[in-house]
């Protein structure tokens, strides 16, 4: 069985900086994509940034010079560097990783964790 967890979160100051960690793992043969996905309360899900095995990224233009998402392929690891936060970028944190397992090819998710940017 395939498990995404996450880490990291919580309570930064506008302005501040967070790194989320997001790592698969169980019967993983590989990691294709794996990609960030925010929440914002009474919102609907949307897409932060994408990263392709090779190291291709892809950005909600939201984040664009702000955020930056990578990979260790060696630990089926995902980061997500977030600096210069705003309030807008309040939301809840979901990890999405293509994985092919003993299951085959399939998407997970992670349990998703709160970031909240305050002062």
């Amino acid at each position: 069985q395939v498990h995404l967890v996450e880490s990291g979160g919580g309570l930064v100051q506008p302005g501040g900086s967070q790194r989320l960690s997001c790592a698969a793992s169980g019967n993983v043969f590989s990691v294709e994509i794996m990609g960030w996905y925010r929440q914002p309360p009474g919102k609907s899900r949307e897409q932060v940034a994408g990263i392709t095995y090779g190291g291709g990224t892809t950005y909600a233009d939201s984040v664009k010079r702000r955020f930056t998402i990578s990979r260790d392929n060696a630990k089926n690891t995902a980061y997500l560097q977030m600096n210069s936060l705003k309030a807008e970028d309040t939301a809840v944190y979901f990890c999405n990783a293509r994985i092919v397992s003993d299951d085959g090819l399939a998407d997970y998710w992670g349990q998703g964790i709160e970031v909240t940017v305050s002062s």
